[in-house]
């Protein structure tokens, strides 16, 4: 079975010096995702944005005073692809390579998307303005697969 899921959740952007993300522990419950080497970008659990700002600001400050924090949680639409056919169905959307856990970025279905891959699901972090954009390229692509639509 294979379930796309819209899913809530805090994003919080942080750009400094490398070194200072490099320290900066995420909390638990929260992944991070190394954009570039001066961006780092915590997701976590819904309604956690300021307590994950405040967190990565004081952590990020200390080691770079020009160090910048966003709550960027408005920014980002969340498709969830959940269950055993999570992976084949991303095959059907990107040629990005996953990790087995982890981050990863790239084009899925001809747009730029944030992945954080888990063991039994995959996060599809996509600028706001693509989510449902993607969501239609998901339900197209991996119709064959039984793909349906759960609640969070």
């Amino acid at each position: 079975m294979l379930e796309l899921v819209a899913t809530q959740a805090s994003v919080v952007g942080c750009f400094a010096a490398p070194e200072a993300l490099d320290v900066l522990a995420p909390t638990s419950g929260t992944y991070a995702c190394r954009v570039a080497p001066d961006e780092l970008m915590l997701v976590g659990e819904p309604g956690a944005e300021a307590a994950l700002a405040a967190a990565a600001t004081a952590g990020t400050t200390a080691l770079d005073p020009d160090a910048i924090v966003l709550d960027t949680t408005d920014g980002w639409a969340i498709w969830t692809l959940a269950g055993d056919a999570a992976r084949d169905a991303f095959t059907r959307l990107s040629a990005v390579e996953l990790p087995d856990e982890g981050a990863a970025q790239g084009d899925v279905a001809h747009v730029p998307v944030r992945v954080i891959a888990l063991p039994d699901r995959l996060h599809l972090l996509v600028p706001a303005m693509w989510g449902g954009y993607l969501r239609e390229r998901i339900l197209d692509r991996c119709a064959s697969l039984g793909v349906r639509e759960a609640t969070a």
